[in-house]
This record gives C-alpha cells, sequence and structure tokens, in this order.
C-alpha cells in the first residue's frame, strides 16, 4: 500500500535534483531565444531600411522596442533560473557574459531606429543597406555559434562560424569608413556630416556587438573543449 507513495516522493525527490543540479537545458533554451531575438531586431531593421528606400511606411517602433523588452524578459528569467540552480551546464560567469551581449545587440537596434526616426534627410540608403547586410550576417552566425553550445560546443564548427563573424566586422567597419569618407569629401554640411557620421559608426557598432557575443561563445567553446 505504501509503494505509490514512495514511488512519488522518489520521482519528486529525483525531479528536484535534476531541477537543483541544472540537468535540464533551460539556460540554453534562453540562450538560443536570446540569440534569435537578436536576430529578428537585425531583419526588422533591414526592413525598416528597404521600406524607407522604397518610400513606404517602415515598421512602427514599437517592433523594436517589443524585440528588446523579450530579450530583457529572457535575461531576467536567465538571472531568476541562474539563482536557483546549484550547478550549471555551463561556467555562471560564462552564462551571464553571453546574456548580456546578445541583450546589447537588439538595445543597438533600437538606438539606430530611434535616431533613424527623427533624421529631417534622406538617408543614403546604398551604404546602410550593405552595413545592414552584413549585420544580418553576423547575427545568424550568432545564432548558429550560440546554438551549437548545447551539443558540447563543437570547436571546430564555432570556430569556423566565428571566422564568418569576424570578417563581416570587419567589412563593416571597411562600409563605414567609405561612408565617413563620401561625407569629408563631398558637399555635405556641417550638420549634416555630423549626424550621418554618427549613424554609420552606430550601424558599425551593432555589428560589433555581434562580434563580443561571438567572442563570448568561442571562449566558452574554448574552455569547454
Amino acid at each position: 500500500m505504501n509503494r505509490p507513495h514512495s514511488s512519488s516522493l522518489l520521482t519528486l525527490f529525483m525531479f528536484s535534483l535534476k531541477k537543483l543540479f541544472g540537468k535540464d537545458d533551460k539556460f540554453f533554451d534562453l540562450l538560443e531565444a536570446g540569440a534569435e531575438e537578436a536576430r529578428t531586431s537585425v531583419e526588422l531593421f533591414a526592413k525598416y531600411l528597404e521600406t524607407l528606400a522604397a518610400g513606404g511606411v517602415p515598421p512602427h517602433h514599437d517592433d523594436f522596442i517589443q524585440t528588446r523588452r523579450k530579450e530583457k524578459k529572457i535575461r531576467h528569467q536567465m538571472t531568476e533560473a541562474l539563482s536557483r540552480t546549484f550547478v550549471t551546464p555551463l561556467d555562471r560567469e560564462d552564462i551571464e557574459a553571453l546574456s548580456f551581449a546578445l541583450y546589447r545587440i537588439p538595445k543597438m537596434v533600437e538606438k539606430i531606429v530611434e535616431r533613424l526616426s527623427i533624421y529631417p534627410g534622406r538617408a543614403p540608403h546604398a551604404n546602410f543597406s550593405r552595413q545592414v547586410e552584413l549585420m544580418q550576417q553576423a547575427s545568424v552566425a550568432v545564432v548558429f555559434m550560440v546554438k551549437q553550445l548545447r551539443h558540447g560546443a563543437n570547436l571546430q564548427k564555432i570556430a569556423d562560424a566565428n571566422e564568418r563573424l569576424q570578417f563581416a566586422e570587419g567589412e563593416a567597419d571597411k562600409v563605414m569608413l567609405g561612408g565617413l569618407k563620401e561625407l569629408y569629401n563631398g558637399p555635405t554640411d556641417a550638420k549634416e556630416l555630423v549626424i550621418l557620421g554618427e549613424l554609420y559608426e552606430m550601424v558599425e557598432q551593432a555589428v560589433d556587438r555581434c562580434r563580443n557575443a561571438g567572442n563570448v561563445v568561442m571562449q566558452i567553446a574554448l574552455k569547454n573543449s
């Protein structure tokens, strides 16, 4: 008669141990969700620029705010999960560092859209489009790298993706410098030069933040290889 009760207690005990020692996939789920939200923010920005270039009505700024809020919620869930788990599948400080690096991507994209939305002139879409293309490449690489962590951090696959990410960042830097050179040598007035120069730099910084997230993943992979 006592066996079902004992079995239930054992099941509850094993579940508690699993939760305590972090044997489930919640940390990988949250990190992957954060990477996907970062990629979504970049895709929204690409659509925003395409619509502007076509003279249409771009996606509402609230879309970017929502993406950043989702990322913030994921970070909150991560913090809560870390506080409740004794042993984590990756080092605690690495999980926190990667979660923060991912959060900074949509936050930067939102800032760029805020500035573009109040810019009274016509943005040079050709240069921005190339930068955004590189942002997309970088964000896709980040998602791929983060997803590899769940499978035991395949160092070669992560290193290959990191090379693509570093290349995208280097190209974005060149595009930014090319855009600045055009501004410096063109008939641009002082006010517009400052505004557009700042926008070029902000877009390049978004790619930098993808690279920073990739660097954290690379460090985790090296540590756990």
